[in-house]
């Protein structure tokens, strides 16, 4: 009887092992379904309401709530002079009265009505990213729209999209200005991987950038290339250097994300 109690035991003891590694090969990817609370603030709705209507009482709002993605945008970006001129107000909204500029708010404001998406895509690529770095703070995110200038801007914690960058590959007055290889990373799907890109670089900027050579700018770049990738959870960039880095990687198994970006060229 002994006996069989023990046998009974290691056979119980194995199926809840088995249990617990079914378990564990059922339920589904952590890293993918790892998902952070984040979400465009619509900064550009407000913008969008000044710029086209004049409507004071949006800019009071850009001021008061958007204070320092305000400044950004009309100091940094469009460089129309201090947020604190007396005259910096009309100089904004007369800047924006080509026709141009507001075609592009309005197919901008049609394009990007719902944002669900991306916000859907930022928490999960983001939370993967904290699982790959988890000492890399999440950032605040919001859109604006600027003047076919940066596509993201980064500082303060704050990652802002351009929404007049990503209108399109196929967009008609961005042949005006850009070449059909710029045009291609014009689309909405670029707009998460640039984000990813342009947050690791302003953790891990590469040491000595002016004085470096162009090749090992690459290498920087595949690497923070590799880690989007990573955190997308699917190739997005595919360039000699990511696949540099995925080979790097696979011969060095104990180095983590952040040792990458680390090293030494």
């Amino acid at each position: 009887m002994k006996r069989l109690s023990i046998i009974f035991y290691v056979l119980t003891l194995v199926m809840a092992i088995v249990a617990v590694a079914c378990e564990f090969r059922v339920k589904p990817n952590e890293e993918d379904d790892a998902q952070v609370h984040l979400q465009v603030q619509r900064y550009d709705r407000l913008e969008s309401r000044y710029l086209t209507t004049g409507d004071f009482s949006a800019l009071q709002q850009m001021n008061t709530d958007y204070p320092v993605e305000t400044r950004t945008l009309v100091e940094d970006m469009l460089q129309l002079g201090e947020v604190n001129d007396h005259e910096i107000n009309a100089r904004f909204l007369n800047f924006f009265q080509d026709s141009l500029l507001q075609m592009i708010i309005a197919d901008a404001e049609a394009q990007y009505a719902d944002m669900s998406d991306i916000d859907k895509q930022l928490q999960q690529s983001f939370g993967r990213l904290q699982r790959l770095i988890p000492d890399i703070p999440l950032p605040e995110v919001y859109a604006q729209i600027g003047a076919l200038g940066q596509s993201i801007v980064v500082g303060d914690g704050l990652i802002g999209i351009s929404l007049d960058k990503y209108l399109g590959s196929d967009y008609a007055p961005y042949g005006n200005f850009y070449d059909s290889r710029q045009r291609s990373t014009m689309t909405r799907s670029a707009i998460v991987p640039d984000c990813l890109v342009f947050w690791l670089l302003s953790h891990y900027p590469m040491q000595d950038f002016e004085a470096s050579q162009q090749q090992q700018r690459d290498v920087h770049m595949g690497r923070v290339m590799w880690v989007v990738n990573r955190a997308l959870g699917t190739p997005f960039f595919k360039t000699p250097f990511t696949a540099q880095a995925e080979k790097f990687m696979q011969k060095h198994p104990g180095t983590s994300a952040a040792d990458l970006l680390r090293k030494e060229l």
